[in-house]
């Protein structure tokens, strides 16, 4: 396969919207290095095709995500754009039955982690020549409105949208662009449950609509191949039919 020369890094891309970034990239002629806690699954993902670089990493640790980048640097030299993808829910339950421990544990990987991996990324692309690079975070529709029962990832990805911003305004002048895409309903093993139904705001159960999580692949790869110069900030992605816009 044809390289671009280009190197990205996904987190989370041992399964779902993380796999399907990853194997798009890796077709666009990135050399991809994918990140996750699950080696078996990161080594499904690497299957798929020949040159992925695999690295298991806890982002939630800042010596692991530190490892990480380095691994990066050393192999790579360079990167170009990070996919902050990995994250994690709580279960579904009123928020005054949320434990300490599963408030802490969402916010370690969504926000901290999302955090620590920005953080590494800058470093790099400050340093790096030619300088700069592209970082695009998973928002989730959560990110705008929350479901029930959901307080824990709603609030994290909420957090998310100001540390797009953020680091959108902090890496101007070093030509670090990034961007956010907000994710409704892609099918994969997180959504299954949608077949089914799920929880509404009005107290119902109902069966949502998905899409196609390639759909989901092509705009962040569209993202990512957008020159410098030129940044999508935010983009909702959802399926058609899911009840997003309306009221409750």
């Amino acid at each position: 396969m044809q390289s671009n020369g280009k190197v990205a890094l996904v987190t989370g891309a041992g399964s779902g919207i993380g796999r399907a970034v990853a194997l798009a990239l890796h077709g666009a002629g990135y050399n991809v290095v994918i990140a996750g806690r699950r080696a078996g699954e990161l080594e499904k993902t690497a299957a798929e095709w020949d040159g992925f670089l695999v690295v298991p990493t806890d982002i939630s640790d800042p010596l692991a995500v530190k490892a990480l980048f380095a691994k990066t640097q050393e192999v790579f030299g360079r990167l170009d754009v990070l996919f902050n993808n990995a994250g994690m829910g709580a279960p579904a339950i009123p928020m005054d039955e949320v434990t300490y421990e599963q408030w802490s544990a969402v916010v370690g990987v969504n926000l901290t982690g999302a955090f620590l991996c920005a953080q590494e990324a800058m470093r790099m692309m400050k340093q790096q020549t030619p300088q700069g690079g592209r970082i695009i975070n998973n928002g989730s529709i959560s990110a705008q409105t929350p479901r029930p029962n959901s307080a824990p990832y709603t609030a994290t990805k909420h957090a998310i949208t100001g540390l797009t911003k953020s680091i959108a305004l902090d890496g101007r002048p070093f030509n670090i662009a990034c961007g956010q895409i907000d994710i409704g309903n892609a099918a994969t093993e997180m959504t299954e449950r949608m077949k089914e139904g799920v929880p509404q705001a009005n107290g119902t159960m109902m069966i949502e609509p998905r899409m196609d999580v390639q759909h989901v692949a092509d705009a962040v790869l569209h993202m990512a191949n957008l020159p410098l110069d030129a940044n999508i900030l935010t983009m909702t992605i959802m399926a058609t039919k899911m009840p997003l816009a309306g009221r409750g």
